[in-house]
């Protein structure tokens, strides 16, 4: 008894525990459950009739690949956002910063309505790209442009502790023993910041793969051409196919799963491969 209560470092840990796991049970557990025991449940058939319909796969590409390309960008440009915001001192710095989590605060449907006036035909932006022969809005570029927007603050809020905790003399150390900028970058700094960009980029590329809000709006929703997943699980709700928009949603569901893996296993690859060569 006496070691039992040497490891109890909470006061009324039982009790917090017993809440904490009834709360995630409410609120994430019994839900995601149910929509596992829905889409598993249904014949094989019937769940691959649903997931390997050619209009299902055009939009799992779409999703995905429009998904892919915007954590991309946002990894390259979220990095040197972040590494502005930390490492110099400029005015208006402190609304810069601000500005970054406006894509938290704002709802999804008034980011796509001021994505899609934007950059529709007769947009600001969209009637500059017109006579380039670029379609932004209702094209999968649009959808990619929203990605974009949304996925922006993952990148940046992920990394900015990471620069924060990167001594800057580590950097001087490098150009002192005649390393190059680039060197420096390559060897120095980017493995330092590689678990938080990764971590950063795996997670914007979750937050993607289940957007919609802001992309119904500038996408079009045309099927086979810019009909996203969550669109098309909304589409199936719509015409009562429950067992077909659950078997849809199982399968964003393990790609969740899988995509939380990653980021787990990446931190932890990328923190011991940091430290074993450090």
């Amino acid at each position: 008894m006496t070691r039992l209560r040497q490891h109890i470092v909470i006061p009324g840990f039982g009790l917090t525990l017993g809440y904490t796991l009834s709360y995630l049970s409410l609120i994430v557990l019994i839900p995601l459950s149910a929509l596992a025991v829905k889409g598993a449940g249904q014949p094989w058939a019937q769940f691959s009739d649903a997931v390997f319909d050619p209009r299902t796969l055009a939009a799992w590409r779409l999703t995905f690949g429009t998904a892919l390309i915007a954590s991309s960008i946002n990894a390259f440009f979220g990095l040197i956002v972040a590494w502005t915001l930390v490492r110099y001192d400029f005015p208006g710095r402190r609304i810069l910063d601000a500005l970054i989590d406006v894509p938290f605060a704002l709802p999804t449907a008034v980011s796509g309505i001021a994505l899609t006036a934007i950059y529709s035909q007769n947009g600001w932006m969209g009637r500059r790209l017109q006579p380039l022969g670029i379609k932004a809005a209702f094209s999968p570029l649009g959808i990619v442009i929203a990605l974009t927007f949304i996925g922006l603050p993952f990148i940046v809020r992920t990394v900015q502790p990471a620069v924060e905790d990167l001594d800057p003399a580590v950097e001087e150390a490098a150009s002192l023993l005649g390393a190059s900028r680039l060197t420096a970058l390559r060897r120095v700094i980017l493995p330092a910041l590689q678990p938080a960009l990764i971590a950063g980029f795996i997670t914007a590329f979750a937050r993607a793969l289940g957007e919609y809000g802001s992309v119904i709006f500038i996408s079009g929703n045309m099927p086979m051409k810019t009909e996203i997943a969550s669109l098309l699980i909304v589409t199936k709700l719509e015409q009562f196919d429950y067992a077909g928009a659950a078997a849809i949603g199982l399968l964003m569901l393990v790609s969740s799963f899988v995509l939380l893996f990653l980021v787990n296993a990446g931190q932890w690859w990328s923190t011991r491969h940091f430290r074993r060569t450090a």
